[in-house]
């Protein structure tokens, strides 16, 4: 950074940037959110993501991607990010496969992605359940990779490895009947070295910064010291209530003149693993700490209620039969517009589910 004053944002310049960055106010089609993927967790939720966007999923593939999560990701996207998250060396891929159950097995560092994307890549030739291909891939990697497994009473390789090397092996998820993999057509050549790491951190600090290098570090399953190698040219330190986050130069302005939504018809449901909800600087989404708990559990997270770029409640939905009911729980009293505006977005979350009726329940 030039000069010796830091640039100071507040959290609601923060919050409002990154809304618009996520295209929460529908001006395209084809939100430019899909350069970092859309987390499917739960099967479905990154469908609802987009409706949010006011996108389809449509032509998306599902594939297991950052921190072996399902990710919802362009197809012509794919190679380029196979080879942006290979392991950078031995010290990243063996952080990434930290496990008591094969801690033998992790040694073998950027080895062990190598083995278990090749052995998916001859496994994976059709659809292929879950379990097939975890029994094949089992068969073809060194025994250290896989562990005798108590709950089912079989050896098999490290789920924690399997879906991390998902994407290096080139094969899509379905979740639809019991998780499937099939490869992907076009495919793409196994990576053999690390290329375009700085373009995910930049990716990730165009939608989800100002962030921290931990932050980052988190949010794409990797070492901190990564991150700081990767550090792209064109960054800028910040400071955020606070703390010292890295921001694109090219945000700068357009942080400073971030203004939140005053408007209380501005409304969205966000579903769980929602992209917006990715950042890990959670205190600074929701600053209460017990609402941060209502937020993020450990098992089941609910949606967020978002009024402009303010996390406002939270929302559940249950099927009962063609209809969706929505039951929603505010922070705090909703104006009226808001309430009216929910209606809507409730409708949206049906029809996206594929319910031709929704309920909203609120308080």
């Amino acid at each position: 950074m030039n000069g010796t004053e830091r640039i100071r944002v507040t959290r609601a310049q923060v919050l409002a940037h990154r809304a618009a960055a996520h295209g929460l106010d529908r001006s395209t089609p084809a939100p430019a959110v899909l350069a970092l993927g859309v987390q499917d967790t739960p099967a479905g939720s990154a469908a609802l993501a987009l409706a949010a966007r006011g996108a389809s999923a449509e032509g998306l593939e599902r594939v297991w991607s950052f921190r072996g999560a399902p990710h919802l990701h362009r197809r012509e996207d794919l190679a380029a990010l196979a080879t942006a998250l290979w392991p950078t060396d031995d010290a990243d891929a063996t952080a990434r496969l930290s496990s008591t159950v094969i801690k033998e097995g992790a040694r073998l560092g950027v080895e062990a992605f190598r083995a278990a994307a090749l052995a998916l890549r001859t496994v994976v030739t059709g659809p292929t359940p879950k379990g097939v291909a975890s029994a094949g891939v089992t068969a073809l990697v060194p025994r250290s990779l896989a562990f005798d497994c108590a709950t089912c009473g079989s050896r098999h390789v490290s789920g924690l490895l399997f879906q991390q090397a998902g994407l290096f092996g080139a094969v899509r998820v379905t979740a639809a009947g019991g998780t499937t993999l099939a490869p992907l057509d076009p495919g793409f050549p196994l990576p053999t070295a690390a290329h375009g790491t700085a373009d995910l951190v930049e990716d990730h600090l165009r939608f989800l910064g100002p962030a921290t290098p931990a932050g980052i570090a988190k949010s794409l399953g990797v070492r901190t010291p990564v991150v700081e190698a990767a550090r792209p040219a064109n960054l800028t330190e910040v400071d955020v209530d606070g703390t010292t986050a890295w921001a694109r130069t090219a945000d700068i302005d357009a942080l400073r003149a971030a203004r939140p939504s005053r408007a209380a018809a501005d409304v969205r449901l966000l579903p769980p693993g929602d992209p917006y909800l990715q950042a890990r600087d959670r205190e600074l989404l929701v600053p209460d700490a017990a609402r941060r708990k209502e937020v993020w559990r450990a098992i089941g997270n609910p949606g967020v209620l978002l009024l402009g770029a303010e996390p406002a409640g939270t929302w559940r939905a249950k099927a009962a039969g063609r209809r969706v009911d929505l039951t929603v729980t505010p922070f705090a009293p909703l104006p009226a517009a808001a309430r009216r505006a929910l209606e809507a977005e409730a409708d949206l979350v049906a029809r996206t589910r594929g319910a031709s009726e929704a309920r909203l329940l609120l308080p």
